[in-house]
């Protein structure tokens, strides 16, 4: 499929393949290749328990299937909501910039509000997040101010948009930057 059309299909095939299958092979994957057994121990455990706890409500299959329904959705979650504060930003080769203004031209935040703050667990403070990465997610809105204030003082872009804007940044990026890949593969 032709990059160029990615922000079509991209949603039908990057979320639903991500976590459902993508981070399972990759986790089964890296547990053999580092020998964590006791990561592979966590990993049997766990789907030991829940098919013993939904296996008879719904047999083996359902309960897969409720698994993998379950991992579905959080995939599409997943998805918008880390890609909406990382697609939009400018992306290009590295310039000589300082840390602090590196994660400001990356990085861009989505507005505050109760149901914004719930669904995006707090991640839609995502300037604060990457210049505190260590922070609890709860208090990265306390400190949002502050470095707003801090931006403004040294004359810094600090970007923030509404939810829905920010979704639609992911598909117009997807889109140019599939633009470009066509330019630079067929005319380039």
């Amino acid at each position: 499929m032709p990059y160029n059309f990615q922000h079509s299909y991209f949603f039908f095939l990057g979320p639903p393949l991500l976590l459902p299958i993508y981070f399972h092979v990759e986790n089964i994957f890296f547990v053999f290749k580092r020998r964590d057994y006791v990561d592979l121990l966590m990993t049997v455990t766990f789907f030991y328990k829940f098919f013993w706890l939904y296996g008879p409500y719904y047999g083996g299959w359902g309960a897969f299937g409720l698994y993998m329904f379950m991992r579905f959705l959080e995939s599409h979650w997943f998805t918008w909501v880390t890609q909406m504060s990382h697609l939009p930003m400018r992306v290009e080769k590295e310039k000589e910039e300082d840390w602090f203004s590196l994660q400001l031209a990356t990085t861009c935040n989505v507005d505050s509000s109760p149901f914004n703050d719930w669904f995006t667990g707090h991640l839609n403070f995502q300037i604060e997040h990457h210049l505190f990465p260590t922070m609890p997610r709860h208090n990265l809105g306390k400190i949002a101010p502050l470095v707003k204030s801090l931006c403004k003082k040294h004359n810094l872009p600090y970007r923030c948009s509404p939810l829905f804007t920010a979704f639609g940044d992911i598909v117009r990026m997807l889109k140019k930057s599939g633009e470009i890949w066509y330019d630079a593969y067929y005319h380039g």
